[in-house]
């Protein structure tokens, strides 16, 4: 691998990695687009940042925890359901096409952007008391599925849905997502390596540009009041929902 495309596989885990920290996120959704774009086979666009999430995300959750701001028993139930729906997804991937499935995610992502930015402020920085049911293990499962299929760690899914569909805060719902990202990128991580889809070199670019701007963007999301830091992600996640169609169209 040529070292101009080393260079901009760095570059694209440093804007990944601040955003994955910003918004409770692993970044593998946003990152395989790019890589691909930068001229790297498909599959190993996929999986090959999925292990570097793996630190990213435990910089971010460890910011979020020290500011109260991971909900422990959430990532236990969420670990619990999504790790073998994690598994799961990643092995049907040798006969599963994800291309429905990643359109069915970018439009349910669009929708979810436009809530955030319309919509008045979800939650207040306060946390009551979360309640688990059917709920809270649909929303494992399913991420934990989509996570394994798409080789992600689901956070991009995970946050918003922690705030619409489980009415959490949107800070304690960033710093849960990131810790379970983290998690669930452990067993797809394993997967896709026994399959043979990661490209340790591009990997290793990435996780070093990415891990410590994945600590400066979870400082700036924990400074930032909830109303702009809600109409940021709003904008954030529409928009790459918008452009991943588009460029699927």
């Amino acid at each position: 691998m040529d070292v101009g495309t080393l260079a901009a596989v760095a570059a694209i885990g440093l804007a990944v990695g601040f955003l994955s920290g910003l918004f409770g996120k692993g970044g593998s959704a946003v990152a395989t687009p790019l890589l691909h774009a930068i001229g790297l086979p498909a599959i190993v666009a996929v999986a090959s940042p999925l292990p570097a999430a793996i630190p990213a995300t435990f910089v971010a959750a460890r910011a979020y925890a020290r500011a109260g701001h991971v909900e422990r028993r959430l990532v236990t139930w969420g670990a619990a359901v999504g790790l073998p729906a994690t598994v799961a997804g990643a092995l049907l991937t040798r006969w599963v096409s994800g291309e429905i499935l990643v359109l069915a995610t970018e439009l349910l992502l669009l929708g979810l952007g436009l809530r955030f930015l319309f919509a008045r402020s979800e939650h207040a920085d306060t946390s009551a008391p979360v309640g688990f049911g059917w709920r809270a293990i649909t929303v494992a499962a399913g991420v934990g599925f989509v996570s394994g299929l798409l080789a992600n760690g689901g956070g991009f899914l995970f946050a918003p849905l922690f705030v619409v569909v489980l009415h959490r805060p949107l800070k304690d719902a960033l710093g849960t997502s990131s810790a379970l990202a983290c998690l669930l990128a452990v067993p797809g991580t394993i997967v896709h390596a026994a399959l043979g889809h990661i490209d340790w070199t591009v990997t290793f670019v990435f996780a070093v540009a990415s891990v410590p701007f994945a600590a400066l963007g979870a400082q700036v999301a924990l400074r930032t009041r909830t109303r702009p830091l809600q109409r940021a992600y709003g904008v954030a996640i529409a928009t790459f929902a918008a452009v991943f169609l588009a460029a699927a169209l």
